[in-house]
């Protein structure tokens, strides 16, 4: 199947031709058919699947014949909510390579920079909005957007959406557009939470799911290291020199423990940079350009931050920290091996870490392949070490804060 058998029109086919789009992917294949003939639609499909230009290219296509509107006449006409700047700069991108050859007029409005440019902006209207949630109420009570005119409302990684405490950001957003409209929601995992919000929203809606949550790719070498956690950054250093080349990302749980890695990576000679939440947006958006014109060749994230990295050519994923989550595994190395190419996987697992490493191989019904030859192994024997409170004689695992340590300010990602 070609994009023309999809019936998107000449102007349209031409931009993603010069931007090397050769034919639909799976998920496009199913996923625009359905939003041109104004379905409800929940799509279930991986990063790296094509998802955004299954929603961008039928929403270019179906306000195509409404762009000679004259420009500060201009209505939002369709909205994506993404959970994200990264991710909504990623959309934002695709959607002004699609639009080349059209009149229509799309722009990005995130928090964490300036608000009185994005009025401006929205001052001369547009007829695409892509925002995060957040920011975007804020505008609309300023009363800087209009969403009466709101013909198509996207979730974008609506399950990250969920993660991060937006839902009922999201309902509010979504209230404030036509009932009449089209919703179409899309997620790389379709959880219980996710489902809810679906039915929710949702008018019986058409379902793609184009790769269920346990699948991961065949072109992916899945590789587990049995290792103390103190020595975990030895062998990381290890690896770099010895085994993992090219264009790497290292995932680690938290703010403190990027910045530690960083630190020791940048001390051993390794063009690093890293994001995390903590790190202002101008200095997220260089992290990632220089990562992308390969200026550096290892980027340092954590799993929130990193969700809008859009990179084709990306050699080795190490899973530094496993996440407590198995989604998130399959998340994570779904950013190599993409449009053929094959790539890598490389997981540390220290002794607290071993219910993790069972659940994901449970979840993908695979096991991944244990390298027991290196400097760094882990005793068989090995248990999580337990610590007993001087105080209350309560136990806790080595690097377990307490619960009133982790009520902490919410933080905009």
């Amino acid at each position: 199947m070609s994009f023309k058998d999809l019936k998107i029109n000449k102007p349209i086919l031409r931009a993603i031709a010069e931007a090397g789009y050769d034919n639909p992917t799976l998920v496009q294949e199913k996923a625009i058919p359905l939003i041109l003939n104004r379905n409800d639609v929940v799509v279930s499909a991986q990063t790296g699947t094509g998802k955004t230009a299954a929603f961008a290219l039928p929403i270019l296509q179906l306000l195509f014949d409404k762009q000679d509107t004259p420009k500060k006449g201009k209505k939002v006409k369709a909205l994506i909510i993404s959970p994200t700047r990264e991710l909504a700069l990623q959309i934002g991108e695709n959607f002004k390579t699609y639009s080349t050859y059209t009149n229509l007029r799309s722009t990005v409005i995130y928090g964490g920079t300036s608000i009185e440019s994005q009025k401006e902006v929205l001052k001369k209207g547009v007829d695409i909005l892509i925002a995060t949630p957040g920011r975007l109420l804020d505008l609309h009570k300023q009363d800087c957007v209009n969403l009466d005119y709101v013909e198509t409302f996207v979730l974008d990684e609506a399950d990250l959406m969920l993660d991060m405490g937006f839902v009922d950001d999201v309902k509010k957003v979504e209230r404030l557009c036509p009932s009449s409209k089209q919703t179409l929601l899309f997620s790389a995992t379709i959880p219980y939470k996710v489902e809810q919000l679906a039915n929710a929203l949702l008018e019986a809606p058409h379902r793609i799911d184009v790769t269920p949550n346990k699948t991961t790719s065949k072109n992916i070498h899945q590789l587990a290291y049995y290792v103390p956690k103190r020595n975990k950054i030895e062998l990381c250093l290890h690896l770099l020199r010895n085994t993992i080349k090219g264009h790497i990302i290292i995932f680690r749980r938290t703010k403190f423990g990027v910045d530690k890695l960083e630190k020791t990576l940048l001390k051993n000679g390794y063009k690093v940079d890293s994001i995390h939440g903590d790190k202002s947006q101008t200095a997220r958006q260089e992290a990632l350009k220089r990562f992308k014109s390969k200026d550096v060749t290892i980027l340092i994230a954590t799993d929130v931050a990193a969700r809008g990295i859009d990179i084709d050519a990306l050699d080795a994923v190490v899973n530094f920290d496993l996440p407590s989550v198995p989604e998130t595994y399959v998340h994570r190395i779904g950013r190599t091996a993409r449009a053929g190419h094959t790539g890598v996987a490389h997981t540390f697992c220290s002794a607290d870490e071993k219910n993790y490493i069972k659940a994901i191989q449970q979840l993908i019904q695979l096991q991944l392949d244990v390298i027991e030859d290196h400097p760094y192994p882990l005793d068989p024997k090995a248990k999580p070490i337990i610590h007993t409170s001087k105080k209350t004689g309560s136990k806790h695992k080595k690097g377990r804060k307490s619960v009133a340590s982790k009520k902490k300010k919410k933080r905009w990602y």
